[in-house]
Parts: C-alpha cells; structure tokens; sequence
C-alpha cells in the first residue's frame, strides 16, 4: 500500500469546508461531519479503555476488532453510497453482548457510571456512541444510510455498558446503584 497520509495537512480545510470521501466539498458543520467526527471519537474513547493495564485479553480482542470496525462504519458515513457495514457485524455484536451478560446479575437498579480507570472510560465511550447513533440519524433525515449502521450503533451502545458491567467486577468488584437516598 502506497503512502495515503504523506501530507498531514493541506490548508483545503480553511475557509470552513471539508472534503468527503467523493470528493464532495461540505461546510465542517455539515450533519455528516458531525456523525463521522462521533464516530471517530468513539473509537477514540475505546481507545482509552485499552490503554489501561490488565483488561482480560478476551476483552481486548473484542474492543480492537471493534475499533475496526468503526473505523469502516466511520469510512461508510464520509463516502455517501458506500457500503461496508453488514447485519453480520450487527449479529457479531449481539452474540458478544448475550455471551457477557449471561454471567451478570439481572439489573434492578440504574447503575452509576463508576468505577475503576477501565470501567469509566468504557462509561464514556458508551455515552459517545449513543452521541454517535442520534448524529448518525440526522444525517438519516435528509440522507439514505443504510441501516446496519444505526443498528450497529446501538448495539455498540448495548455491548460498551454491559461491558463495563464486568470490568467493574474485574477492577473493584462492585457497581454503585443509584438511589433516591443520597448519602
């Protein structure tokens, strides 16, 4: 593969545009900016939870295909008409959320995001995926996505917590709940 990055940057970006994967200029405002940009974010946030020492290696595969797989659903919403994201990756995520819950306790409560370093940080990039899927349906209200992407979204969204759910077992052994009773 040749050098894709060979100029970091260009000065095109100045006056307030950017360019699409099509070549399409678009102001930096443009709701397909914004719904890449989440994305990118989110798979910046996962990011952040790898970085912490000692995540179960089982954990840390699942977390770097995802930021993979992000990477493409990032590539499919700058490049209108490209298709990349497929029910499978959506079923994938699905499978991996019905393995690790089905060793947790059933939820009677909201819990707080809390936690160790990994647990928060998993906290976080899941509140930014969800920021991710209503972008992602913007863009939807004026624009054809297709929709494994806002699936695969919320099904990321479903996974990150219930992942946090158990790494807040591995890092501390305990989630806090909310209460009505503030201490």
């Amino acid at each position: 593969m040749g050098h894709r990055l060979s100029k970091i940057y260009t000065r095109t970006g100045d006056q307030g545009t950017t360019g699409l994967g099509d070549g399409t200029r678009v102001p930096k405002t443009h709701a397909r900016i914004e719904a890449y940009g989440t994305v990118d974010e989110a798979n910046s946030a996962i990011g952040v939870v790898l970085a912490v020492t000692g995540i179960p290696d089982s954990l840390q595969q699942l977390l770097t295909r995802i930021q993979h797989e992000l990477f493409d659903l990032g590539s499919e919403l700058a490049v209108p008409g490209y298709r990349v994201m497929t029910q499978t990756q959506v079923d994938s995520l699905e499978s991996a959320l019905d393995a690790l819950n089905s060793d947790l306790s059933p939820l009677k409560e909201f819990i707080l995001p809390s936690g160790g370093p990994a647990t928060s940080a998993c906290h976080l990039a899941r509140t930014i995926v969800r920021r991710a899927e209503r972008a992602v349906w913007r863009v939807a209200e004026s624009e054809e996505i297709a929709p494994e992407v806002s699936r695969y979204l919320n099904r990321l969204s479903d996974l990150l917590f219930v992942i946090a759910r158990v790494l807040v077992r591995h890092e501390r052994g305990a989630e806090v709940m909310w209460s009505r009773e503030r201490p």
